[in-house]
């Protein structure tokens, strides 16, 4: 991409993610680095489809915010809502997309030497059908991110419960659940899907009638071409939102406040932890001997000083159980494996991957072919 265009394209990303609190300090500094090393590909389909998937998922976001605040609790015991993304979250959903980018762009890099060594190049500068695999996999890549994002956002809202993805009769859940899914939000998938594939159509290189039989030209897509591409890659996308659910209902944890109903989420995508009945921790503390602390840094009752107020929930004293022996959040479905980034990040990769693999099955292109130049 041009630096004329590139350079103020990324201030503005870093000025509006600032303005509009939409990432953490360090977390706009990652974003920044990531927009630079988008920006260094020749073309402008990478850099364009981070800015649009940016873009798209904080508008996503923003949509009745203070309603969807209101369906989930955070961490600290106040109602839920996105806050502002960290750098890890960044880094989940365009990394891959990144170690892509800079691959492909290296392989560009060698085509054109090997036109002015007076070489034939391996492959072509412009995109052909039965194209270049590491194109599939960034396009892959921000289409499942940006359905996921999607779905998770605009699906919350959804009139009817969501249902768990993994359970076998598939049981309504609470707003919120890892592996929740609902019609809705598998349209709003879609449509997140779509918004990614349409983008890449308008800014992809396509080879036409002017790059047929020039050097490292190629022939022009015919309009069945286009629309096989555009579908596949539309509902690949959408894929990626079902198995990032898949993941979520696996892999990560939900917590349930009993109190309330309503999930827990933790900021930045972190972890939450479960309470812990009052009655285990003591036994705990017995079968780990006199000064043992093991229990007490990992459990999320405290039984070390007294709570004036069992009820209030200002209270840093206060007992989890509030007094009654019962945890007041619970683990509503999952593992305690991964993350929420993480899961994000391994998603993103699978589909990345997934993406290229079917290419190269579909085009009988040899996976092999990303190393090559």
């Amino acid at each position: 991409m041009k630096a004329i265009y590139a350079v103020p394209a990324c201030l503005a990303l870093v000025y509006r993610a600032y303005s509009h609190n939409s990432l953490t300090p360090f977390g706009i500094f990652i974003a920044g680095l990531t927009a630079a090393v988008h920006a260094y590909h020749p073309w402008n389909l990478p850099f364009v489809l981070l800015i649009v998937f940016f873009l798209a998922g904080t508008r996503a976001t923003a949509v009745k915010k203070e309603v969807k605040a209101s369906l989930t609790l955070n961490a600290q015991g106040n109602e839920g809502g996105e806050g502002p993304r960290t750098h890890v979250q960044v880094l989940a959903n365009s990394l891959m997309a990144s170690i892509l980018t800079l691959l492909h762009t290296y392989q560009l890099h060698q085509r054109r030497e090997a036109v002015w060594d007076g070489q034939t190049p391996s492959g072509t500068y412009c995109y052909n059908w039965r194209g270049d695999l590491l194109v599939i996999g960034i396009i892959a890549n921000y289409a499942a991110v940006c359905a996921d994002t999607f779905s998770s956002e605009l699906g919350i809202l959804s009139r009817t419960e969501p249902r768990l993805i993994t359970s076998l009769n598939l049981r309504k859940v609470p707003r919120g659940t890892n592996g929740g899914v609902t019609v809705w939000g598998l349209v709003a998938g879609f449509l997140g899907s779509m918004i990614i594939v349409a983008t890449s159509l308008m800014f992809l290189p396509l080879c036409g009638g002017h790059t047929s039989g020039e050097v490292a030209g190629g022939r022009a897509w015919s309009r069945n071409e286009i629309a096989i591409f555009a579908l596949g890659m539309t509902i690949w996308g959408t894929l990626g939102s079902l198995l990032d659910s898949f993941l979520g209902g696996w892999l990560q944890r939900s917590v349930r406040d009993v109190r309330t109903g309503k999930i827990v989420e933790g900021e930045g995508g972190v972890r939450v932890r479960a309470s812990t009945d009052a009655k285990e921790v003591k036994q705990a503390k017995l079968v780990g001997g006199p000064g043992s602390n093991a229990v007490e840094s990992t459990s999320a009752v405290d039984d070390s000083t007294p709570a004036k107020d069992p009820y209030n929930p200002k209270d840093k004293h206060r007992k989890a159980s509030f007094g009654d022996n019962k945890p007041t959040r619970v683990v509503e479905t999952g593992w305690d494996l991964l993350d929420n980034n993480d899961v994000n990040f391994l998603m993103a990769f699978t589909m990345s991957v997934g993406g290229m693999l079917a290419a190269s099955w579909y085009w009988d292109v040899p996976i092999v072919s990303i190393l090559q130049n």
